[in-house]
């Protein structure tokens, strides 16, 4: 059969199992990709890829990538993670709306406790 490389249909064969599902996010000059892989064993997994555009001095481009891979077993985690960390930026700094523009820090109430008030514990204390 001319024209059949084996090399390329196994590639074909093996990116078709392997790429399960895949979203850009484009967010001002990064792109963000969240792709789920399969493993030869079909377990998932997810890669999350930040993209860049950056210009040489000759004026032409390239792209600068970085590359997260994230496991099933790390995905609670990691959200909870990211979810307490963007939440600190938010209350420190606000929020951005859809047209970029800051919107005010949320303010604590007073009837709930700053992290210090609920945190500094004794140890001394829990002997007793």
């Amino acid at each position: 059969m001319e024209g059949f490389d084996k090399k390329d249909a196994f590639e074909k064969k093996r990116n078709d199992r392997d790429d399960i599902f895949s979203k850009a996010v484009r967010a001002g000059k990064r792109t963000y990709f969240f792709d789920v892989k399969a493993t030869r064993k079909n377990d998932y997994y997810l890669t999350i890829t930040e993209s860049k555009k950056r210009f040489e001095e000759d004026g032409r481009f390239r792209f600068e990538k970085h590359k997260l891979f994230l496991y099933k077993e790390d995905f609670e985690k990691f959200a909870d993670g990211l979810k307490d960390a963007i939440d600190f930026i938010q209350a420190e700094q606000g929020v951005y709306n859809e047209e970029g523009q800051q919107e005010a820090p949320a303010k604590e109430s007073e009837d709930e406790l700053s992290t210090a008030e609920y945190t500094n514990v004794d140890f001394e204390d829990l002997s007793k």
